[in-house]
């Protein structure tokens, strides 16, 4: 059953009016400055943090996630867009460092739209908890929940404190935070698609704004089927009028490059594309973000990165449960879909994209498109699709996909999936990139694997027997859990005679790094509310990925491909093997090295 997507059409005045008069309201008031949210200081990541923070700093530098000690929002937002708000003959515009007392004239609003399911409560809040506790929230902020659930704002902040943690590395009274946090969550009750509420939901953020120029921020944490009803009503009247407005909206964006399109289209007649940020929280983690500073950092990787040395790379994603009860929202999309399709095709362009000419967000995002534009058809027989069945094990018993109650009979969703895909451009032609996702298989994680050529003319290849794939190098990235670097490496055994043993080189991040890892909506929220965009998925990229999937997913369903059978806490079917295999690859993570 495909998403329905709602009516892009509204009663409500004309959508191009609505941005063009927004933008010239919300921007113009702000005269085009820049404006810089108050942060305390933060020393660079990879130096040793020691010693208090300064806390009597007049003016913020401030790094977002690019790197940059920007931490600025343009409040041009959307401007550049309609040439008809854009004064041609303005200088170019600097970025001002605001002082505390120009900060008490602005306050942040973060809508969580769907306040009351799982992911808000399991997800969103404590990441906002989180960026409070580590004082990356500026001085005025608030927090409203919107949801159809009747509740009281005593009752909301009931729910969110069951939720929240604190660091390991408590530096100050967690309860006190806590308590404090929580007096700035609010709710309100409203229906989605009710212009009605969302005014009502207006009046009290301008209450709590109390004057203040506002910049407001909505997380749609809602079905993909509302995403256009929330949208138009809150940019139509729970817009800011005097600072920005801005829109997460979670995967899955459509489930096909049609009714992906469609929904692009639908939010822009409400939202300028800078307005909206589609979040894909993989690109979140810390493991991921720290993909391109290994490779663009360190001159002992960029020279490699390419087909001359590298033989294949593989992008594995494992759950080690299935759909427990989600079977009814799985059966919709499956794992192409809910995976490949977003986070792990968003590893791979972030991999094998060119030098970006900045860590800018138009820059990095550019290279990545190019990436995908690249990326070869991706055929029926360069796929396998599987499913998992009921098993026995320990004199437990594990129930298959199909006995999921939510979960149609006779479903022929795939739960794991494994492909190769190729590159066509000069860094990458040949190589094969393989991808594999699944549930229910029999460990959970998510790495990065970099296999290597062989060595030409290996003096030791004697030592190492018939298997040379066991003397080729392996670079490898957990992305989770316990996140981790290692390089696999050759070098001889202690002692008398000539043996090779094949070692790591470990950074174990739990043991480098004793500060708690962040989550990964901790560094995209934040990002979201400066403005940073690089994290975050264009409309283009989007479009480019589900250019590559759709016409694969149209097969799978024409033909009616059943997936093939493997037991619940597997490895995963056989036909995965085979695939390697045609391409010359062993899956690194069934090696029984790690």
């Amino acid at each position: 059953m495909a998403t329905q997507l709602s009516s892009c059409s509204s009663t409500s005045s004309s959508p191009s009016a609505f941005i063009f008069s927004s933008l010239l309201n919300n921007e113009a008031t702000l005269f085009r400055k820049f404006i810089i949210f108050p942060r305390k200081k933060h020393n660079p990541s990879w130096v040793c943090q020691v010693g208090s923070r300064n806390h009597g700093m007049k003016h913020f530098k401030l790094k977002s996630s690019n790197g940059h000690p920007l931490n600025v929002v343009s409040s041009n937002d959307g401007i550049a867009a309609n040439p008809m708000t854009k004064d041609q003959s303005e200088p170019e515009e600097k970025i001002f460092s605001f002082s505390e007392q120009e900060n008490e004239d602005s306050t942040i609003s973060i809508t969580v739209v769907g306040a009351s399911g799982d992911l808000a409560k399991k997800k969103i809040f404590p990441a906002l908890f989180a960026l409070y506790y580590d004082d990356y929230l500026p001085k005025n902020f608030i927090v409203f929940g919107y949801a159809r659930t009747k509740m009281s704002d005593e009752e909301l902040r009931n729910v969110v404190s069951r939720t929240l943690t604190c660091r390991i590395d408590k530096r100050e009274n967690c309860e006190d935070k806590m308590n404090e946090f929580l007096k700035r969550c609010f709710y309100h009750s409203g229906q989605y698609n009710s212009e009605e509420d969302f005014v009502e939901l207006d009046n009290k953020l301008k209450e709590k704004e109390a004057g203040k120029i506002a910049r407001r921020l909505f997380y749609l944490s809602v079905p993909p089927n509302i995403f256009v009803d929330v949208v138009r009503c809150a940019s139509l009247k729970a817009s800011s009028g005097s600072g920005w407005t801005r829109v997460i909206v979670e995967k899955p964006f459509g489930r096909d490059s049609e009714s992906s399109g469609e929904l692009t289209r639908c939010l822009k007649q409400y939202l300028a594309e800078d307005q909206i940020f589609r979040i894909d929280h993989y690109l979140g983690k810390e493991l991921v973000e720290n993909l391109s500073v290994l490779r663009f950092s360190n001159l002992v990787f960029e020279p490699l990165w390419s087909r001359n040395y590298i033989r294949n790379v593989q992008i594995i994603f494992s759950e080690d449960f299935g759909t427990e009860g989600r079977g009814g929202y799985f059966d919709n999309y499956g794992i192409i879909r809910d995976i490949m399709q977003n986070h792990l095709i968003q590893i791979l362009a972030l991999f094998a994209m060119e030098t970006p000419v900045s860590l800018d967000a138009e820059d990095v995002r550019n290279e990545k498109v190019k990436v995908l534009k690249s990326m070869r058809p991706l055929l029926l027989e360069d796929v396998v699709v599987g499913q998992y069945k009921g098993h026995s094990k320990g004199g437990k018993s594990y129930p298959a996909y199909t006995d999921d109650p939510t979960v149609p009979n006779g479903s022929l969703t795939p739960t794991f999936a494994a492909a190769a895909l190729f590159i066509d451009n000069a860094r990458w032609d040949g190589v094969p990139f393989l991808m594999k996702a699944g549930k229910a298989l029999h460990t959970r994680r998510a790495e990065i694997r970099v296999q290597f050529r062989h060595v030409p003319g290996n003096l030791y290849k004697r030592n190492f027997g018939t298997d040379l794939d066991k003397a080729t190098n392996e670079l490898v990235l957990h992305v989770q859990p316990d996140e981790a670097i290692y390089l696999k490496i050759n070098n001889k055994v202690l002692g008398l005679g000539m043996r090779l043993d094949r070692s790591d080189l470990n950074l174990l991040y739990r043991a480098r790094y004793p500060r708690e890892i962040p989550d990964a909506y901790e560094r995209l929220v934040l990002d979201a509310i400066e403005g940073e965009r690089r994290l975050f998925i264009r409309s283009d990229e989007l479009d480019a990925a589900w250019t590559l999937f759709t016409p694969l997913l149209n097969e799978l369903e024409v033909k009616k491909i059943a997936p093939e059978l493997y037991p619940y806490g597997s490895r995963g079917p056989v036909g995965a093997h085979y695939l390697a295999a045609k391409h010359n690859v062993r899956w690194g993570d069934l090696s029984g090295d790690d």
